[in-house]
């Protein structure tokens, strides 16, 4: 029985047990239907060789290989993850198209007496959905950015902000990037799966209420922030916090202190600066780094690289600022205190108030 995707809310209400990609890992890892687990009924492997055959000798004979191997990987499934699943059990199975492989494995699974549905169009059904959500839609609330100098804890102030009942979008978090040199490193997520990790969180919003959305770049770490999106938070008003260069300095390095950096990987992401800041002060941020003077050299990028570059985007642009607001220390206490004043901005506009196109 096919089942057709065409909102978060409606695949919720289906209440399905359990959505089971049936792609290969490959393709599960590039990106999945939130929620999902993987079965797979063909390993990368195996799917390059049934395609080539197809292609390359027939589609009967690939057919009829691609058939044995997903009956073998389908046991496998049964005997292993399946094995103690109850008879009560109700799974979406789902493939790239909604094609041969999710039939197959789930006719398999109906003949055992499972309640299983296929998803009408397998992934790239849903996947036009993200699409249409994130590049053809206008974003639905109105956007307020959190805007500030590198240092200033806009990401903190972000999430202090839902304890205040204020919602919010956190993308860097969503792009498992910190946005700049100072940042986390490690792997982002496909391009695909950060679509799909920003279509959910932008439809558990609601529309009715703004939304704070730090202020970043159109690229985050490797990442895209689809133009529609992007084009809202160019036109949306700013809440500006702002502290001295000493206090933010302190707080970049408590922050990334906690072992996220890899002092190794910062060096050498310290050469990107070379064409920008010359060999000789990148050299001496790097002899700063390895002496352990973290706090200075955070101070000296603050003043010497971030604070002109962030100076030079907002004059080009004309940010428009709706509230400043500013702390001498980002200590637990200051932070509060902006999150406290950001929070009682944004709940205070007028309801004709700004708006994103």
């Amino acid at each position: 029985m096919p089942f057709i995707f065409t909102t978060l809310a409606g695949l919720n209400a289906a209440d399905f047990d359990t959505i089971v990609d049936v792609r290969s890992p490959a393709e599960f890892s590039e990106d999945h239907l939130p929620g999902a687990i993987s079965l797979p009924v063909l390993s990368d492997d195996e799917r390059a060789e049934v395609g080539t055959i197809y292609t390359r000798v027939s589609p009967f004979k690939a057919r009829k290989i691609g058939a044995a191997l997903v009956a073998k990987n389908a046991a496998a499934h049964l005997q292993g993850p399946l094995a103690e699943t109850a008879g009560s059990w109700r799974p979406l199975v789902y493939c790239w198209r909604g094609g041969q492989r999710s039939g197959s494995f789930a006719a398999i699974l109906g003949q055992i007496g499972w309640r299983v549905e296929v998803l009408e169009g397998g992934y790239q059904s849903f996947r036009r959905q993200v699409v249409d959500a994130l590049y053809e839609r206008a974003m639905g609330p109105r956007i307020i950015l959190l805007d500030g100098n590198t240092g200033t804890g806009k990401t903190d102030i972000l999430h202090r902000l839902a304890v205040r009942g204020v919602q919010f979008l956190d993308l860097e978090g969503l792009a498992d990037h910190r946005g700049s040199v100072l940042g986390g490193f490690g792997p982002q997520p496909s391009q695909k799966a950060f679509e799909t990790a920003l279509y959910v969180a932008i439809a558990a919003l609601d529309p009715e209420r703004p939304v704070v959305v730090e202020a970043e770049s159109s690229r985050i770490g490797a990442l895209n922030v689809p133009p529609k999106l992007f084009e809202a938070m160019r036109a949306a008003p700013r809440i500006v916090v702002s502290a001295p260069v000493a206090a933010r300095a302190a707080f970049l390095a408590r922050t990334y202190a906690d072992g996220s950096v890899d002092l190794e990987e910062f060096v050498d992401r310290l050469d990107r600066l070379v064409g920008l800041r010359g060999h000789t002060q990148v050299q001496a941020w790097k002899t700063a780094v390895k002496d352990g003077k973290f706090t200075d050299v955070a101070a000296s990028l603050i003043e010497t690289h971030y604070d002109g570059r962030y100076a030079k985007v907002r004059e080009r642009i004309g940010a428009e600022a709706l509230a400043s607001f500013s702390a001498d220390v980002l200590d637990e206490a200051g932070l509060e205190g902006l999150a406290d004043q950001v929070a009682q901005a944004v709940m205070t506009l007028p309801a004709d108030g700004p708006s994103t196109p």
